[in-house]
């Protein structure tokens, strides 16, 4: 038997044991349940430079600031620190040692672009997130599906940088730009952007990193020489601080000139000696992303300092800037994509197949939680970030206003603000958005301490002057003489177009020196041209060119011309035709042949439809054949002068002669008015009145030595074997009166300023005739993209609307009022054409053919019973003309019941009921018996008859009508 003193101590232990068991238990399960899961997150940065350090103290303080915000979470991100010491295949094998051995879940950087480059396609490959500060913009998110821009590209600030070259309306700017990855991928955006505004990029200057002073100073002095003042300058800051100092030293920091600078170098500047812009970055422009102020970025700036000399004690104190905060914000938001994914335990990178010997690319294996966390970074917003709004969309950091600041003293100071909505403006709206109202900047101190705005180019330092050519060809001076001194050789201009160009030249808010330059062009065959004196600007043997030089598009491609100082236009001069007005048979002229020919061919025409009309009713158009042939004719021509006094019985015949009368009056009037102006008025007469009729008479034309009319008449189908030269009016007034037949030619074709200059000459010998091809006009060449071009053109307008291009018209041409009949324009033709007169022949004839259709189709009818016969259509046709030979019976049975006082009235109608033979002895043309035939014809209803209504006849035969 047991002891129970035993017994219950062995219960006791037992029941301590088991309540030991469960509380250990709990314990460890707590335990488990608290442990926080490590996502372990890489950081690749070039801790030589200062932008690395100011990103890892930013990095620091966004993991510190989160998990101190998330102290209940379950997450803790680990960070892992890489230096790539500026070589980018140490940046590979950080990144390999990150992904391989760390197998960290997400890549914060590099930051150089070339390093980037690498690591991106490791990331790809193991499909882990690659967030990136680096600002090149040739990284494309959609080609590298797992890389996310922590940093706005270069190319976001171009249209910035071309807002202010439009602002100031500069035409040309000078890019100078690193030779590396950094430098050149902003080139080709910022180019686009600046042709957007038709700004030229005229040159491109490319500073080696190696470069020493000396091929600064170089490259700088090259840059002097020529026209472009405004220079947009992207450099890292150790570069462009030498770079600046040389401008300085060649005198390019000095009033006239522009720079800006981008947004690295702008928002670096606390890295850049305070020494070097004191003394060579005075006036500035620098552009860079616009950072709200906030109570929560002074605080964080403050502990970032004292974290900043914690870390670094050795180095001087430099200033947070933005790349340092879009750090802060890059992680702030890759924390936030971590906590989105979840709680749980973060799965490691898939291991790759080892069977086989394996690189360590290969042996990376891939994520299964990057993929997750890039959906959860693509489309992210924090608000408010640090840096302001950061906003990432599609992988890419979206822009923020640029703010635009110029560099005075030791420092910078705000004039005004960018964005893409509302362009420059001088302040921002609190939501970040610009006042539409204010669309200009601040003022700005320019370098030289100016403040006035440089018009962004200058003639060359170089001590050359404005080569300006001008044609010496010895004619025509009025427009242009050269001359050279023989003793200096000296070359002067006069003459309407270098008046014009050198009023235009002192009339410019600037000094232009210029030297003229003789061109010859001489009378020969092989001679140099206008064409080829314009080409010597393409050369770059001329700045300008200037005299009565024409603007042409093919001379557009190769130069730029200023707006034209003078008209122009393409006609031709021909001799004055003798006076017509002693001309025998001038009245023949009013009409040419063809109208001649028509007109008489119509008289014909209704002679015949009359008297086909008229025969068979009409005695007055019966007779010998010889008369109704002189009937026909005699009546149609007598209605030009309306005497034809034969009677017409067929309302057919009144429509006809209605419409005819009317051509004829028509007709008449128009030769009247035509013989009477050329009788009367004294008018120049040309020779020739169209172009076209040279060619087709063989005439010789002549031209203008070194024009381009030669290139036009060629392609107007002119001979070139018929185009003849001349140099002076003097020369085309002697060929014009020769004659091409006599070794002259008939007309001169030239531009309208030379023929305006001859008629003023020889006023009343020659006439202009048409048409006018029009032409540009004169005006002054540069090269193409000059800044000239619209300064002069300007110039050009003010001094066309003023009294002074009168005063040297007056000097040149004299008074062109002085020969009022030298502008007079021929006319295409002084006779009267048949196209003026188609419509009312075309109404004569239809008028007369359907009048002598009516009639055929009646008179057929009448005689249908001929044509029903069984004779041959000869003897049809026979029988037919021997009726409509014969004159019409218009007898008609009048009444038997005659009035007393009427005896010799009825015994006339008695006698005529009992023998129809007496018919032929009564006279029944007589007006005063003449009755309506079949066709209605009433000569008493027309007025014919002498008898009047109340006479006795006239009273019987109305009774007898009436009784019928």
């Amino acid at each position: 038997m047991q002891n129970p003193r035993c017994h219950f101590l062995i219960l006791f232990i037992q029941l301590v044991s088991i309540i030991s068991f469960c509380h250990y238990v709990m314990l460890i399960r707590g335990a488990d349940e608290t442990s926080p899961v490590k996502v372990d997150v890489g950081i690749i940065l070039d801790l030589e430079t200062v932008v690395a350090k100011v990103m890892h103290i930013s990095i620091l303080l966004a993991l510190s600031d989160y998990h101190a915000a998330a102290s209940r979470s379950t997450i803790r991100i680990v960070p892992h620190l890489r230096d790539s010491k500026k070589d980018d295949v140490e940046a590979a094998s950080a990144a390999i040692y990150l992904l391989k051995d760390v197998q960290v879940q997400a890549i914060f950087g590099p930051q150089l672009s070339t390093q980037t480059d690498f690591v991106i396609d490791i990331g790809n490959r193991a499909e882990v997130p690659i967030i990136s500060p680096a600002t090149s913009p040739s990284f494309s998110v959609k080609e590298n599906p797992f890389f996310i821009r922590g940093a706005l590209p270069s190319s976001s600030q171009t249209k910035a940088i071309a807002a202010i070259v439009k602002n100031y309306d500069w035409r040309q700017v000078v890019i100078i730009y690193e030779d590396s990855s950094y430098g050149t991928g902003i080139v080709p955006h910022l180019t686009d952007a600046l042709l957007e505004i038709n700004t030229l990029v005229s040159y491109r200057s490319v500073i080696s990193p190696s470069a020493n002073d000396d091929q600064i100073f170089k490259e700088l002095y090259n840059l002097n020489t020529m026209q472009t003042r405004v220079f947009v300058v992207h450099l890292q800051p150790y570069l462009a601080s030498r770079l600046f100092l040389k401008a300085k030293e060649a005198g390019m920091m000095s009033s006239g000139y522009a720079w800006i600078i981008t947004d690295v170098l702008t928002s670096l500047l606390d890295s850049v000696d305070p020494s070097v812009i004191e003394s060579s970055m005075q006036g500035v422009l620098g552009i860079k992303p616009y950072v709200p102020r906030s109570n929560e970025l002074n605080n964080f700036t403050k502990r970032w300092r004292k974290r900043f000399r914690q870390e670094y004690p050795d180095m001087d104190p430099v200033e947070l800037n933005v790349f340092g905060l879009w750090a802060y914000d890059s992680i702030t938001a890759l924390a936030k994509a971590v906590e989105k994914v979840g709680t749980t335990a973060i799965p490691k990178l898939k291991k790759a197949d080892s069977r086989e010997k394996l690189t360590d690319l290969d042996a990376l294996g891939t994520s299964e939680l990057g993929s997750l966390l890039l959906d959860s970074m693509q489309n992210l917003t924090l608000k408010p970030g640090l840096s302001g709004e950061f906003r990432i969309i599609d992988g890419e950091l979206q822009p923020s206003p640029y703010q635009i600041v110029n560099i005075i003293g030791k420092g910078e100071r705000s004039v005004g603000f960018y964005t893409e909505k509302d362009g420059v403006s001088y302040k921002l709206k609190m939501n970040g958005k610009t006042a539409k109202s204010n669309n200009k900047l601040g003022t700005i101190i320019w370098p030289g301490e100016s403040t006035i705005v440089p018009r962004g180019w200058e003639i060359p330092t170089s001590g050359k002057k404005l080569r300006v050519g001008v044609p010496v060809k010895g004619g025509l001076e009025q427009f242009i003489k050269v001359e050279i001194d023989s003793k200096t050789r000296a070359v002067t201009a006069t003459g309407f177009a270098p008046d014009v160009f050198e009023e235009i030249i002192q009339s410019l808010l600037y000094a232009v020196p210029y030297e003229y330059i003789p061109f010859p062009i001489a009378h020969s065959p092989t001679s140099q041209d206008y064409d080829d004196l314009v080409n010597k600007i393409f050369l770059q043997e001329y700045d300008a060119v200037i005299g009565d030089v024409t603007i042409l598009a093919s001379r557009f491609k190769y130069v730029d011309f200023t707006l034209p100082f003078s008209e122009s236009g393409i006609s031709a001069v021909v001799p004055v035709r003798d006076d017509e007005r002693k001309n025998a048979w001038i009245f023949l002229k009013p009409l040419k042949s063809e109208l001649w020919l028509t007109t008489g061919a119509f008289f014909v025409l209704i002679g015949f439809v009359v008297w086909v009309l008229e025969h068979r009713v009409n005695k007055e158009f019966r007779g010998p054949k010889r008369e109704q042939v002189g009937m026909i004719f005699w009546f149609s021509f007598s209605t030009l002068i309306f005497a034809h006094r034969e009677r017409v019985t067929s309302n057919l015949t009144r429509f006809v002669l209605i419409v005819w009368v009317f051509v004829v009056l028509v007709l008449t009037s128009s030769y009247t008015a035509n013989l009477t102006s050329m009788l009367t008025l004294q008018q120049l007469q040309p020779t020739i009145t169209d172009l076209y009729d040279l060619i087709k008479n063989g005439e010789y034309v002549g031209y203008q030595e070194g024009s381009f009319v030669k290139d036009v008449l060629k392609r107007m189908k002119f001979d070139s074997s018929k185009l003849r030269s001349y140099s002076t009016l003097e020369e085309y007034h002697d060929a014009l009166s020769r004659g091409s037949k006599n070794g002259g030619v008939g007309a001169i074709v030239d531009e309208l300023p030379y023929l305006r200059l001859f008629l003023n000459k020889y006023c009343r010998k020659y006439i202009m005739i048409g048409p006018t091809y029009k032409a540009a006009g004169f005006g002054f060449a540069f090269p193409k993209g000059s800044p000239l071009v619209p300064d002069v053109s300007r110039a050009i307008l003010e001094v066309m609307e003023g009294e002074f291009m009168n005063n040297i018209i007056q000097k040149w041409f004299g008074n062109e009022t002085d020969c009022p009949q030298k502008d007079i324009m021929a006319i295409a033709s002084d006779s009267l054409t048949l196209d003026s007169f188609k419509g009312l022949f075309l109404i004569a004839g239809v008028s007369a053919g359907s009048a002598l259709l009516v009639f055929l189709l009646i008179f057929l009818y009448q005689n249908r019973e001929i044509l029903a016969t069984d004779d041959s259509v000869w003897q049809k046709l026979s029988a037919i003309a021997k009726v409509f030979d014969r004159e019409k019976d218009n007898s008609n049975s009048l009444s038997e019941k005659p009035e007393a006082n009427e005896g010799q009235t009825a015994t006339l109608f008695v006698a005529s009921q009992a023998s129809p033979e007496i018919l032929p002895d009564i006279p029944w043309q007589s007006p005063e018996i003449r009755i309506s035939d079949g066709l209605g014809a009433s000569p008493a209803a027309e007025g014919f008859s002498t008898t009047e209504p109340g006479s006795p006849v006239h009273e019987t035969i109305t009774r007898t009508t009436e009784e019928r």
